[in-house]
């Protein structure tokens, strides 16, 4: 069974246990006499929207691209900072929603003490001995009914008496009661923000549970069930006594059934989404008898333990089903966790590669549902991103910076070179409308999303312009990365980046051949792309074997950045593979290796991505020394990344990687185990989706494929890779065939 355990209550919030239904978080604590439990609601966002367009961009544009042109980069930069910078600079933060208080009685002498967070049912469980009596506290966050629900219990009668309250410092407006057994906190986040509501309700057996002032009561219970539920009116415009009304009336509906009975329905709702995938690896069962926490400890003195692979995987699609579900809003920096007001980067959606990583697992691990949020703040973007591509660029279509919130910014972000005046946002985030297409083929989807993508390429229509006979982004960067020029001066503002072009090519062929599937009739702007298409700059290998980052051979002012921006190609892209690119592959593998050597993966999330790299790289060996490295010094006692501080990108990034690992898929061919390293000797994974729209299950014994079964939703026309073989196969819709290499 994956589970997470330890044997002591959690003393900081990076040890403590997520529990999510995709709109709202938990973080359980699991203290014995006092237990706190940080809770967040998805749209708990300071402040409402704001028109941050800078209007003095547009009339400065053409002057700051010839500084550029012409090398002199400090006037270009002090132009931007003065005229492209956000007005203000930054976008409001997500917020925690606040902490239930649940203070306990007649606590003492505790033995036995036991947490755990089972990924399999999505359910966290404390228990303890006090005084002969065995406690315990089951918690999950039920999806279809909308509400945390607690159960305490105690194998001897009338044991259960506590005090709980709801705090959230002093951004609150008030405290009230619910009813008789409840209590609620409520609030506005600010001009322009949402009003918030949340509450908590108790129902006893065998004792007496009352709202008394501000806190819910519990004396003398032998059983107590606890629900809480909470809301904003970011959607509906509701004001703070309707909201009251909707969470109280979903927290009683919930009463009205058996704890048995609601976690029989949670646990149906989510493995329906979890357990379509199933990974094992042979050996891992022996590890599962050491705490969570001595394993990672054992990890940093790299004693092997390949059950943390296992473990890390299902993390991260646990951490997705729970933070991100269809009809909610996206994973943010920090999913759905955050118990700050102003947390680190205000925990917004950063678009420059964190965000994107936040969903590459989607499609391979079988979440499709779960990438639906993405999409919808994509859409919500659009109209913001018409503004700001007329407002500062004059430009047709829609454009994003490096960051956007929950209104669907996408005004330039901070006032940092390296990051804040990069236009490639929106582009990077249509590429996923396509991956998605490419796993399900769903036509439908395909139509909603290709007028979306054809503005973000509208744009670039619009922006792009001419040097040395390619048409390139100015002004232009690699996401957060400098260069030094021979005088010692360091720069950021640069033309054309490797990675601009990278995106631009997924982008403009993605648009052509989503115009050729639907026969698209906005034939002028198939035109202008596929000539936008031939006059982009190719990937191009520097003097030194590496792949170049900018237009020009610069040196790196850090050699070990953690942004490995130029190898978009490689990863998430298909513009480099082994087979078909060798020499950039090749190129592809010196830049990490240069990477790596000047303390480059020192960040969770960019160890993910190298890992993915390596992956694709075909290259397994390395891939899970990165794994084994990200584990060492990049996983917090509750296994959520470490930036740090936590980002949850990390999470889901190493998931994504050891499926790609195992199994990679283009619209051409699927390759079987093309970096499956050494330590994971005998195995299976099932249930993974390939591209076509199709599954895939494999078995392989000593390193060797044993079984391989797919399963086609849509005829499959493909042919498989395994080591030196090659076979074509033809599956019609509904076929399911066993095959052997």
């Amino acid at each position: 069974m994956s589970s997470l355990w330890y044997k002591e209550p959690a003393k900081v919030w990076e040890e403590a246990l997520p529990l999510g239904n995709g709109r709202i978080g938990a973080m359980i604590f699991g203290g014995v006499e006092q237990e706190r439990i940080q809770v967040n609601e998805e749209s708990i966002w300071y402040g409402g929207p704001v028109d941050r367009n800078n209007p003095d961009a547009k009339a400065h544009l053409e002057e700051i691209r010839q500084h550029i042109f012409e090398g002199r980069l400090k006037e270009a930069q002090r132009l931007m900072n003065l005229t492209m910078s956000g007005c203000p600079d930054s976008m409001h933060p997500y917020q925690t929603l606040g902490d239930i208080n649940i203070y306990s009685s007649g606590i003492e002498d505790v033995e036995n003490y036991k947490r755990s967070l089972n990924l399999e049912e999505a359910v966290c469980l404390v228990e303890f001995d006090s005084r002969s009596v065995h406690f315990k506290r089951e918690m999950f966050l039920s999806y279809p009914k909308d509400c945390l629900v607690i159960r305490f219990t105690a194998d001897k009668s009338s044991q259960i008496s506590f005090q709980a309250n709801l705090s959230r410092g002093r951004y609150f407006d008030g405290i009230n009661k619910l009813g008789e057994n409840g209590i609620c906190l409520y609030g506005n986040l600010g001009r322009g923000g949402s009003d918030f509501v949340m509450g908590i309700k108790a129902w006893a057996k065998g004792g007496v549970a009352s709202a008394v002032g501000g806190n819910l009561c519990v004396q003398g219970a032998d059983e107590v069930l606890l629900t809480f539920c909470a809301a904003s009116s970011f959607r509906n415009k509701k004001k703070c006594d309707e909201l009251l009304r909707e969470i109280e009336e979903k927290m009683n509906n919930a009463a009205m059934l058996t704890y048995e009975e609601l976690f029989e329905e949670h646990k149906e709702d989510y493995r329906t989404l979890f357990a379509r995938v199933e990974f094992q690896l042979d050996g891992v069962e022996k590890f599962d008898v050491i705490p969570t926490n001595e394993r990672i400890e054992r990890a940093a003195k790299e004693t092997p333990d390949i059950g943390l692979s296992k473990m890390l995987f299902d993390y991260g699609r646990y951490l997705l089903i729970s933070c991100s579900r269809p009809g909610g809003l996206p994973a943010t920096l920090q999913g759905i966790w955050n118990q700050d007001f102003t947390p680190p980067w205000e925990s917004k959606y950063t678009i420059n590669i964190n965000t994107e990583m936040n969903y590459w697992l989607a499609e391979s691990c079988n979440l499709s549902e779960c990438h639906m949020p993405l999409f919808d703040l994509l859409e919500r973007m659009v109209e913001n991103g018409r503004r700001t591509a007329e407002k500062m660029y004059g430009c047709r279509g829609f454009v994003a910076h490096h960051n956007t919130d929950i209104h669907g910014d996408t005004a330039p972000q901070d006032t940092w070179y390296p990051a804040t005046y990069w236009v490639m946002g929106a582009a990077w985030l249509c590429t996923h409308l396509w991956t998605h297409y490419e796993y399900t083929l769903d036509r439908e989807f395909l139509e909603r999303s290709y007028p979306i993508m054809c503005e973000a390429a509208l744009f670039f229509i619009d922006f792009l312009v001419e040097k040395d006979g390619y048409l390139v982004t100015c002004p232009s960067l690699s996401p957060e990365n400098t260069y030094c020029l021979p005088n010692g001066e360091m720069g950021a503002v640069s033309y054309g980046a490797t990675m601009d072009n990278q995106i631009l090519r997924d982008l403009f062929s993605q648009c052509l051949a989503a115009g050729k599937i639907l026969q698209a009739t906005n034939s002028a702007f198939l035109e202008k792309a596929e000539y936008v298409l031939q006059k982009l700059l190719p990937t191009r290998i520097g003097s030194d074997g590496r792949i170049m980052e900018w237009m020009e051979e610069y040196e790196e002012c850090e050699p070990g950045h953690r942004h490995i921006s130029h190898l978009y190609g490689l990863h998430p892209s298909e513009q480099i593979t082994v087979d078909n690119t060798p020499k950039l592959a090749e190129a592809a593998r010196k830049t990490l290796e240069t990477r790596l050597k000047n303390g480059g993966g020192h960040t969770g999330w960019s160890r993910a991505w190298i890992i993915n790299h390596y992956a694709k790289l075909w290259d397994g060996e390395i891939a899970y020394h990165n794994i084994e490295q990200m584990l060492a010094s990049s996983i917090y006692p509750n296994l959520f990344d470490r930036h740090p501080p936590f980002q949850i990108d990390g999470n889901f990034g190493v998931t994504a990687a050891i499926a790609e690992m195992l199994v990679q898929s283009t619209a051409e061919r699927i390759i079987l185990l093309p970096a499956l390293p050494v330590a994971w000797t005998t195995g299976s994974v099932k249930g993974l989706r390939i591209k076509g729209n199709a599954e895939i299950s494999l078995k392989w014994e000593e390193h060797k494929l044993t079984e391989c079964t797919i399963h086609a939703y849509e005829k499959l026309h493909t042919r498989i890779i395994y080591r030196n073989k090659t076979m074509k196969i033809i599956l019609e819709k509904g076929e399911e065939k066993n095959m052997m290499l």
